[in-house]
């Protein structure tokens, strides 16, 4: 998979992590969060947000690996830890908790929570550094992985920048049924990783 950088790499990587920020569930969460603001501000918010979420998925992807190995943590380990949280996460957006229990933050959100968790969540993190350590030993393997953060993220940014806009094209229900949608790809997804890192885990036996 990780040979020679082409385009096809790239994207196949991008997917799953595209589906993992899930900028279509993200938007109607954060709509709520920023309700009291105009939809310049609004915008301006999410931008910079993304900017943020940005900065910190590309700490991951250089460090994660390194910080995986001072802390002796297997590959078994960290698959199997982020196919259980995406696991969660994706079961969430399939069945999503009742409109009265979301809270809105009444003031303007700085990182937490557009940027951490909603964009660059904690299941995210974990597939950008499974990806990372794939590719550990080979330039062109990060360029691909390099690659394919940055595809994620830009189509990520063009969807939720234009936020207030979309939703008024679609309408809440579409929302909806689009997230649900991304929720069981992901629970898929999950699974996936789960037997992944069992298989890896009984093969270092």
């Amino acid at each position: 998979m990780f040979d020679s950088f082409n385009f096809r790499t790239a994207f196949e990587i991008a997917l799953p992590l595209f589906l993992i920020m899930d900028p279509v569930g993200n938007a109607a969460a954060c709509l709520g969060m920023l309700r009291e603001h105009g939809e310049a501000r609004q915008r301006a918010i999410l931008r910079r947000e993304l900017l943020f979420a940005l900065g910190i998925i590309l700490g991951f992807h250089a460090l994660g690996d390194a910080l995986l190995g001072m802390l002796e943590i297997e590959q078994s380990t960290l698959r199997l830890s982020g196919g259980l949280i995406l696991f969660i996460i994706s079961m969430k957006m399939v069945f999503p908790p009742q409109e009265g229990d979301t809270e809105a933050v009444a003031h303007d959100p700085f990182i937490v929570p557009i940027a951490v968790p909603l964009i660059a969540g904690p299941s995210l993190l974990a597939a950008v550094m499974v990806f990372a350590r794939q590719a550990q030993g080979g330039m062109m393997a990060q360029v691909n992985v390099l690659a394919g953060i940055l595809m994620a993220w830009t189509a990520t940014a063009a969807i939720m920048a234009f936020t207030p806009d979309i939703a008024r094209l679609l309408g809440p229900r579409t929302m909806r049924a689009m997230e649900r949608l991304m929720g069981l790809v992901l629970i898929m997804m999950a699974v996936q990783m789960l037997e992944n890192g069992i298989r890896l885990f009984v093969t270092s036996l």
